[in-house]
């Protein structure tokens, strides 16, 4: 409401405060507010100099935004494929993977669960390569004690609707070296020199430069204010999503599902997705059937994610084909993300336990 009255709606006083408070939240030197996860990993292959002719490596189980921002400037995405409980891209897949076309590695924090980050940033060190990563999944993650932002060249965010924060449609980029930072804020609003609060707020002179040919992934005061109310009350809802994720534990440890595994000491998963993996042979129904199973009572679940690779346009232009990365196609025929929300009441959780219950026993 205060935005609202301000008379200042666009890129303002409140972006610039999330910024400062994002950053300090992820011990990032710096963090620029976009208008969506897909913007920031954008801007980061552009900040990075990223363009035709390059190849980055990426996993094939993640959603489409991962691999499309690759085609976006020009690269061409290659997959690697991911570790069997992790459900993250695999090291010494990557490591196969790179040739000297490649220019970068971008691995995902599926679920949460914080990927390898250290064996990421030691093979992009020995091999001069850029380290992104998408933590459109994982604001909360900590890799061997340290927070996810803090320890890639980009580290990239999403606030849209389902994530642990929102603003309704929104996203950062959090890095180190500050000309990268002030790339990335100048393409994000259309490439100008000054963005409009720069220009008008102080009574300065209202002039501007377009020194490239920018885009309009700006974020506005409106979403940054609701991202800082959010932000105050991450750790409070991360709790009540960690209390929830023992209640599936517990409930759901005797049927025959595959449950998430531990993260190991020193990490600190998001628990964004409950991701369960259905084997037929062992439950007696298959992913779909379960699903559909589950929908007839009342449980909305979803499926994350079907591998990349097998999309039409992946596999149409650049010949990937089923069978190329067999860990991260059993995972996409097998999963199935439960409800999980800090909305939950121990009586939703209890009836999905419940549903699943009935059905497998």
């Amino acid at each position: 409401m205060a935005v609202l009255t301000s008379g200042w709606l666009s890129t303002g006083p409140r972006v610039a405060r999330f910024e400062r408070e994002f950053a300090a939240y992820c011990h990032a030197p710096y963090a620029v507010a976009v208008n969506s996860c897909t913007a920031a990993l954008h801007l980061s292959l552009l900040a990075a100099g990223v363009g035709p002719g390059d190849e980055v490596i990426t996993s094939p189980l993640t959603f489409c935004a991962t691999a499309n921002v690759i085609v976006h400037v020009g690269a061409t995405p290659i997959f690697a494929d991911v570790e069997p409980g992790t459900m993250n891209l695999c090291p010494d897949t990557v490591r196969a993977a790179v040739t000297p076309l490649t220019r970068a590695l971008l691995p995902v924090h599926f679920a949460g669960r914080p990927a390898k980050s250290a064996a990421f940033r030691e093979i992009t060190e020995r091999n001069g390569l850029v380290l992104i990563e998408d933590a459109a999944h994982a604001v909360e993650a900590a890799t061997s004690g340290a927070r996810v932002g803090s320890v890639a060249d980009f580290t990239c965010f999403s606030f849209c609707a389902t994530k642990n924060m929102t603003t309704g449609g929104g996203g950062m980029v959090t890095t180190g070296p500050p000309e990268w930072a002030e790339r990335i804020k100048v393409a994000s609003f259309h490439g100008m020199s000054r963005d409009a609060w720069s220009r008008y707020a102080h009574g300065g002179p209202s002039t501007y430069d377009v020194v490239m040919p920018g885009f309009e992934y700006n974020m506005t005061d409106l979403q940054a204010a609701l991202g800082l109310h959010q932000l105050a009350g991450l750790e409070r809802r991360l709790a009540r999503r960690e209390a929830i994720w023992r209640m599936y534990d517990s409930g759901l440890a005797s049927l025959p599902l595959t449950l998430p595994p531990q993260v190991p000491a020193g990490d600190r998963h998001a628990r964004h997705l409950y991701t369960v993996l259905v084997d037929e042979e062992e439950c007696g129904w298959s992913r779909d059937e379960l699903q559909a199973a589950l929908r007839a009572r009342g449980i909305a679940t979803s499926v994350h994610f079907r591998a990349v690779h097998l999309h039409s346009f992946y596999h149409d232009r650049y010949g990937l084909k089923e069978g190329m990365f067999p860990v991260a196609e059993s995972i996409s025929a097998r999963t199935l993300s439960l409800p999980l929300s800090a909305a939950l009441g121990d009586e939703d959780v209890e009836r999905v336990i419940e549903a699943l219950q009935e059905c497998l026993r």
